[in-house]
């Protein structure tokens, strides 16, 4: 079959044809493209090069300089609902993936919204394209419900194979968070073991490459989907791609901070001069760590790199088949991610360690990021991933919702970034338009976003107008747009509850709060959030709900039934020895 031989082709050779084919060919205005979705999962606006980040991605850089990028392009800050989002053009709220299962509470999973899985009447990208004749597959990571009828094999999709979890272990068949007592993975709503010689990247693009080779008979385009663990926690990669960054992030998270702020004023992603969001309080600072601890951070951030590379070179094989089928040049390539960088810092909870140690799990330094380890960048490295925004994953800052997104090939032009703002549902209409795919305003549900198109043809300059209010919320993370302007609140532990206001055209790094200066534009942009809550049936939260303690609330339960250990835990809380065997797990952890 033609993706063995594929499979075996150095990458280099694959992104040269893939460029060449790219950059000359077109599809005819007749011929509906297929379409493949790439979505990173916990990527910042910066860690794509094309957006100024250290890593090397040959082949997004390609899509990237042959297509368009939109830096004003914002998501939800939280996985499930952007995925929600991202697959039906509809705002969370109305998908039934309000939040993600791991933070929602009891007692709303009960209302409107807030079921965890995708409601009646709410129709996905590949329910619509399956319609009108398209084949459709998705590999990776679903976390779009666990109850009958969830999985993609109800919602659309021809063949898929899924990661019905928010994570899993990049190497292995197991869980990487004790909210999961396994990694739940189903090919076509059936459950499925993971190959010998898994790894995630690798395994998501061979799965596609032969869905997509099975209908190569067909005249009908396809629709494909992966979503990537990369670089989601635990962040894992070949030691070949990892070791490209030895040194790389020795600086620390500092210097990593002001290098991204500086080429973000370079490149144009931010004005000349904007100011730098601060550290939030609390979080270490670099240069009163160990020598010790230094090498192990910085590791962990060349892990990180690594796995975006990696990702990145299967990317290269998929678009290598695809060029070599003849089915490249009529394909139309959209690659983002779900949110900003993860500040998750599992191995340094002493509960965590404990667990850790259970499952398998090491922190060695020397074998960082391969099988068996568990890396997570932790906050400190999320927010200099981030810069040049606030915060990070999770909040409704900048930093958590202002992602990459590339829109490229069949037969687009190659373009200057667009920099108007873009939403995550805007891609379902975007990718029914190219498909030629009407849909109605008197659906059941219908759909919420806006077709990039207009924008990428040329014949717009805004897909949303300045003057319209655009929302969002996951957790009592909220946020609105309009005029150059934003409103936004962030819950704890991070956040503190408290509505703000910033000129995003003069400090996208939300540093001045125009609060008090300008009342009535902040009243007048709370009265718009306020219909937004009424009309989406958005449950409100107190300022005092704390993200980390829900999950913490939420994960408990589930650790009691299944471990023996968690009486052990409550026993050491209770005699105030947590932070002894905390601490003893972790070294036991780090020298394993």
């Amino acid at each position: 079959m033609l993706q063995r031989v594929l499979r075996a082709m150095p990458c280099g050779l694959l992104v040269i044809g893939a460029a060449l084919s790219v950059a000359a060919t077109g599809a005819s205005a007749e011929t509906r493209p297929n379409v493949v979705v790439l979505l990173v999962d916990d990527a910042g606006l910066m860690d794509f090069p094309a957006f100024g980040g250290e890593a090397n991605m040959p082949n997004i850089d390609r899509l990237a300089e042959t297509g368009a990028m939109f830096t004003g392009y914002r998501t939800s800050p939280s996985c499930a609902p952007s995925r929600a989002m991202l697959l039906t053009g509809v705002d969370n709220h109305r998908t039934g993936i309000a939040t993600i299962p791991e933070i929602v509470r009891s007692e709303d999973r009960s209302k409107p919204g807030y079921s965890m899985s995708l409601e009646p009447g709410v129709q996905t990208v590949a329910d619509r394209l399956k319609a009108s004749g398209y084949r459709t597959y998705m590999t990776g990571k679903w976390h779009l419900g666990s109850n009958e009828g969830d999985l993609p094999n109800h919602h659309g999709f021809d063949r898929s194979f899924a990661l019905d979890a928010s994570g899993a272990d990049n190497w292995e068949q197991k869980p990487y968070m004790p909210y999961y007592a396994t990694a739940p993975w189903f090919e076509n709503g059936v459950a499925a073991d993971l190959p010998e010689n898994f790894y995630s990247s690798k395994f998501l693009i061979d799965k596609m490459i032969d869905y997509i080779d099975e209908g190569s008979g067909s005249d009908e385009p396809f629709f494909a989907y992966l979503g990537f663990q990369a670089i989601h926690i635990p962040v894992q990669a070949p030691r070949e791609f990892i070791e490209n960054y030895t040194g790389v992030y020795d600086e620390g998270w500092h210097a990593l901070r002001t290098a991204r702020w500086q080429r973000a004023q370079e490149l144009g992603l931010i004005p000349q001069g904007a100011p730098l969001a601060p550290m939030p309080e609390g979080l270490q600072d670099w240069d009163a760590l160990s020598a010790e601890d230094k090498h192990f951070f910085s590791k962990s951030m060349a892990v990180n790199a690594g796995m975006l590379e990696a990702m990145d070179f299967h990317i290269g094989r998929l678009m290598g088949y695809l060029e070599a089928s003849g089915e490249l040049a009529n394909t139309l390539f959209i690659v983002t991610a779900d949110n900003g960088p993860a500040p998750s810092s599992m191995s340094t909870v002493a509960v965590m360690n404990l667990w850790m140690a259970f499952n398998g799990y090491n922190t060695n330094v020397e074998t960082l990021g391969e099988k068996g380890s568990m890396v997570a960048i932790g906050p400190e490295w999320a927010n200099a991933a981030a810069a040049p925004s606030n915060l990070f994953k999770f909040y409704a800052a900048e930093g958590g919702i202002r992602v990459p997104l590339i829109i490229s090939g069949a037969g687009l032009d190659a373009q200057a970034p667009i920099k108007t703002i873009a939403m995550v549902t805007d891609l379902t209409p975007t990718i029914l338009d190219y498909a030629g795919i009407e849909t109605s305003e008197n659906e059941p549900v219908p759909i919420n976003g806006r077709s990039l198109r207009p924008v990428l043809d040329g014949v717009a300059e805004e897909t949303h107008a300045a003057t319209t209010p655009i929302a969002l919320e996951v957790s009592g993370n909220s946020a609105l747009f309009l005029e150059g302007h934003k409103i936004t609140r962030n819950s704890l532990p991070y956040g503190d509850g408290i509505w703000r206001l910033y000129n995003l055209d003069i400090d996208p790094g939300e540093t001045n709060d125009l609060a008090a200066a300008e009342p009535e534009r902040m009243q007048a942009m709370l009265a718009h959030y306020r219909d937004y809550e009424e009309e989406f049936g958005v449950v409100a939260l107190g300022s005092d709900f704390n993200q980390v303690a829900q999950i913490t609330a939420n994960i408990l339960p589930r650790l009691l039934k299944r471990n023996w250990w968690v009486v052990l835990i409550v026993g050491l809380v209770l005699v105030g020895g947590l932070g002894l065997a905390g601490r003893f797990t972790w070294r036991k952890l780090r020298n394993a």
